[in-house]
């Protein structure tokens, strides 16, 4: 997939992302990334369980959580890292438009992940993205990202037959270009 920079992204639920660049390092590329989210909004519990993540608010009030902690609070000017593998979320908890900047490493996949993810939710029009897209993407990179809050029998069970459907219906073909997902060394057809 090729990818020119600065790259935005904008769901319907009011966020938005811009990867800034990306610059290599020995141990995995590091995504630059500004995002803009309105009041009360945020992206659901998620786990990278591949990548750190980083954000440093610049303007407005952020509030996360991360699994098993008490809600928290950085201000601007404060940094709030996430580490890979663990649960978390995060939503402006201010009442003007929270700005962050902050990074993702490695990169792996997140650009074309979150495009897709946040393509699949403008098809539906609401913070639960369009079920064939969304189907596809949890399949297929469910090595490097997962959505705790979706109940295990959802994953195990739904998804798969979601997917499998899809793929004969023939809901994919925009999908042909998505990249391998990393760690994954399974060819993917569609």
């Amino acid at each position: 997939m090729n990818i020119t920079y600065p790259h935005v992204i904008q769901n319907c639920v009011g966020e938005k992302l811009i990867f800034r660049k990306v610059e290599k390092h020995l141990d995995g590329d590091k995504v630059f990334v500004e995002n803009y989210v309105t009041p009360g909004n945020g992206p659901q519990m998620h786990t990278h369980l591949q990548q750190d993540e980083s954000l440093t608010v610049i303007k407005g009030k952020l509030a996360y959580e991360i699994d098993g902690q008490p809600i928290q609070y950085a201000e601007e000017g404060e940094t709030v890292l996430f580490k890979r593998g663990i649960p978390h979320r995060f939503w402006n908890a201010s009442e003007e438009m929270l700005h962050c900047e902050g990074w993702i490493k490695p990169a792996n996949t997140i650009v074309f992940f979150l495009s897709a993810f946040y393509n699949a939710q403008n098809k539906s029009g609401k913070a639960e993205p369009e079920q064939f897209d969304s189907a596809f993407l949890i399949k297929r990179y469910r090595k490097e990202y997962d959505l705790p809050g979706i109940p295990r029998l959802v994953k195990k069970m739904i998804i798969p037959i979601t997917y499998y459907t899809g793929k004969l219906l023939g809901k994919y073909k925009h999908f042909k270009n998505a990249p391998r997902p990393e760690g994954d060394y399974v060819n993917y057809y569609l």
